[in-house]
C-alpha cells in the first residue's frame, strides 16, 4: 500500500458519508465508522460527513476532493446522492445514478434479470392503492403458497416476511405498505442462501449463510450471534464459478459499478436464483463484503482503499 503521503495527494481531502434519514441508519453509521477509521488508519484525509446534520453543499464550501458513500437505504443508495454529488461536481465511490437507482428497486431488478435471461423467482407485484383481499388467496397460491414478502425500496431485510397462509399475508402486506406502497410478493425458494461480493467489476470468493432464523432477516444479519457465515462456501470450483459468472452479469445488467453485492438463493436441485444487487452494502469489520475480500487476500484497511479507488475510475 501507498504511504501516507501518496494516499493524501491521491485522493485529496475525503468525506465519508454516513448516517442519514433512511430507515437503515443505524446500520450505516455503524460501516461509516468502521471506514473512516480504515482509511484515516492507512493515511487518507479522511472526514466524517452525515448528510442528516448538513446539507451537501458543504462538501464544495469545505474542500472535499472526494466522497466515499456509506449511506444505506433511500437517499444514498438509490441514486439520490450520488445524483446531487454529479451535480456538485464531487466525485464519489461505487455505482452511478442510474445502477444505484435500479438496484434499490428490487421489482425493476427482477425485470431487468428476466429480460436479460438471468435466473430469478416468480413473483408478483402488489400496490398499495389497488390491492384487494379477495385476489390475495389466488395470488398467494399462485406462487406455490409460501412467498416472501418485500417492501420493493428498502434494504437490510426491513419490512420483509415469509408468509404461508391467508391472514399472514394481509398482515405482511400492511407490515411492508408502511415503508412503500409497492411491494415484491416472491416465490419461497427453500434452500442455501449465498452472496457474492464485488469489487472493481470482479466478483469475490463466495459466502455462504445460515441462520437458525425463519429467514436471514434484519435480527439474523445485525443483532444475533447464531447466523454462521461459510468463506470459502463449500461450492465446488465449478460452482463458484458459475455462481460469480451469473453475478458479474447480474451486475453489469442493473449498471451498477464500482464495487457491491449480489444476492442468491440456491434451491435442493442446485438451481441459483438472483434476489437482488446491493450497491453500498454493509461495511463493518464483520460485513459480508470484508468477508469475502479477506479471503482474496485484502484486509478490510485494503478493501477500504480499493473501494476508494472506484471514486477515481469513473471520473465526472
Amino acid at each position: 500500500m501507498m504511504n501516507n503521503s501518496d494516499l493524501k495527494q491521491k485522493f485529496g481531502k475525503v468525506a465519508v458519508l454516513f448516517g442519514g434519514d433512511s430507515a437503515e441508519r443505524e446500520v450505516s453509521l455503524n460501516s461509516g465508522n468502521a471506514v473512516l477509521v480504515a482509511l484515516k488508519e492507512a493515511g487518507c484525509d479522511a472526514h466524517r460527513f452525515d448528510p442528516a446534520e448538513q446539507p451537501l453543499s458543504q462538501l464544495v464550501e469545505q474542500g472535499f476532493d472526494r466522497a466515499f458513500i456509506v449511506l444505506h437505504g433511500r437517499g444514498g443508495e438509490d441514486g439520490t446522492v450520488q445524483g446531487a454529488l454529479e451535480y456538485l461536481k464531487v466525485p464519489y465511490t461505487g455505482s452511478r445514478v442510474l445502477g444505484s437507482a435500479l438496484g434499490m428497486d428490487k421489482v425493476r431488478c427482477k425485470q431487468i434479470f428476466q429480460a436479460c435471461g438471468l435466473p430469478t423467482a416468480e413473483y408478483r407485484v402488489v400496490y398499495q392503492d389497488s390491492v384487494k383481499t379477495e385476489d390475495l388467496e389466488r395470488l398467494l397460491a399462485s406462487l406455490g403458497g409460501v412467498v416472501m414478502v418485500k417492501p420493493a425500496l428498502e434494504g437490510s431485510s426491513i419490512g420483509m416476511n415469509k408468509v404461508t397462509n391467508h391472514s399472514d399475508f394481509i398482515s405482511a402486506l400492511e407490515d411492508a405498505f408502511q415503508y412503500d406502497h409497492k411491494v415484491l410478493v416472491e416465490r419461497y425458494i427453500t434452500g442455501k442462501e449465498y452472496t457474492v461480493s464485488m469489487l472493481k467489476g470482479q466478483a469475490l470468493p463466495s459466502i455462504s449463510m445460515e441462520t437458525p432464523r425463519t429467514f436471514y432477516d434484519y435480527k439474523a444479519k445485525y443483532q444475533v450471534d447464531t447466523t454462521e457465515y461459510h468463506c470459502p462456501s463449500g461450492l465446488t470450483n465449478e460452482g463458484e464459478s458459475q455462481l460469480a459468472a451469473i453475478a458479474e452479469k447480474a451486475f453489469a445488467a442493473v449498471g451498477a459499478s464500482g464495487w457491491g453485492r449480489v444476492d442468491f438463493m440456491q434451491d435442493e436441485s442446485g438451481q441459483y436464483y438472483l434476489l437482488e444487487v446491493n450497491t453500498v452494502p454493509g461495511m463493518t469489520q464483520k460485513s459480508l463484503v470484508p468477508m469475502a475480500a479477506k479471503q482474496r487476500g485484502l484486509n478490510f484497511q485494503a478493501l477500504c482503499v480499493a473501494v476508494l479507488e472506484t471514486s477515481l475510475s469513473e471520473g465526472l
